[in-house]
């Protein structure tokens, strides 16, 4: 029974790692392709032929390892991708290139069909049967242009060329649609050359925080005077109106005058002091204050029985 109950837990994720496989591969998209190469990208031949790029568009690795290339819908099987080959195994939102030069045994990415001959191109899943993309290969495309989606991986998959366009460029095996990250800085450039802008608008900012600051100053003093006044006024018994909270009398005022007057002019009638510090000797070999005695460690004593 046991044994049984083995089989079947194999058999079942087998089933499950083909179905989670087969819904990878149904991911990938041809993405671009070159009909005409004559100054473009080499294979590692060395050679300029026609090449096909795929994409996967999805955010797991897929492996498309036992999937098919074909240029003809009555023969979905022309070209098996082999499995087993690592570089087949395509990571999230990754590009791979394939040559069409009808030389397959140059290695799994030279297919057995060119695209100067060919109609359309058709992605079919590793069932043999599954069309997973297609799309038709046009024949006014001159040399070294390419036919691809405008972005990666988005448009229609059956054909009819929706999201697909011209390139302005050949992008194989990196995105189709770049994204100029100095664009920005350049409008900005030309909006404002001379930096007047930049300088009013950083001005801007400084003043008005510091007015900010200002306000959260003026108004955090008011409230701790006012919560002071609150305690004094609790502790004392008195109305909150005639707490004079970090104020002074005219009283106070007029005695801290009246001796510094004394002090600094009428010295006569104030005690005259030297400000003079004496040291005096003392008999003591030693003060408590220096003694080193307080930071030993006695010696433990063993004690024999």
């Amino acid at each position: 029974m046991k044994r049984i109950f083995k089989i079947f837990l194999v058999v079942a994720g087998l089933s499950l790692a083909l179905c989670a496989n087969g819904q990878n591969q149904g991911s990938m998209r041809i993405n671009e392709y070159l009909v005409i190469n004559t100054d473009d990208f080499q294979d590692d031949f060395g050679q300029q032929n026609s090449w096909i790029e795929l994409f996967n568009s999805s955010y797991g690795t897929v492996d498309i390892g036992g999937c098919y290339l074909t240029d003809d819908p009555n023969n979905l099987k022309k070209y098996p991708i082999p499995g087993g080959d690592v570089l087949t195994a395509i990571k999230p939102r990754q590009h791979i290139l394939f040559w069409a030069d009808n030389q397959p045994y140059r290695g799994t990415f030279h297919i057995s069909f060119d695209l100067i001959n060919a109609n359309e191109i058709i992605l079919v899943k590793s069932d043999g049967v599954t069309i997973i993309d297609r799309i038709p290969v046009r024949k006014d495309l001159g040399p070294n242009v390419s036919f691809g989606r405008a972005e990666d991986g988005i448009g229609s998959i059956n054909g009819d060329g929706e999201g697909w366009q011209i390139m302005e460029r050949t992008t194989p095996s990196t995105n189709n649609l770049t994204i100029d990250k100095t664009l920005q800085s350049n409008r900005m450039k030309e909006l404002d050359p001379w930096g007047w802008i930049m300088a009013v608008l950083a001005m801007t900012v400084v003043f008005v925080a510091l007015i900010i600051l200002y306000v959260i100053f003026k108004y955090i003093g008011k409230f701790n005077i006012r919560q002071g006044k609150k305690r004094v006024a609790a502790q004392s018994g008195k109305d909150l109106s005639e707490v004079q909270y970090g104020e002074l009398p005219g009283e106070a005022y007029a005695a801290i005058a009246l001796a510094l007057h004394l002090y600094k002019v009428e010295s006569e009638t104030h005690d005259e002091e030297s400000l003079v510090m004496t040291l005096q000797h003392t008999d003591r070999s030693y003060s408590p204050w220096s003694s080193k005695i307080y930071g030993l460690r006695q010696t433990p004593q063993l004690k024999r029985k």
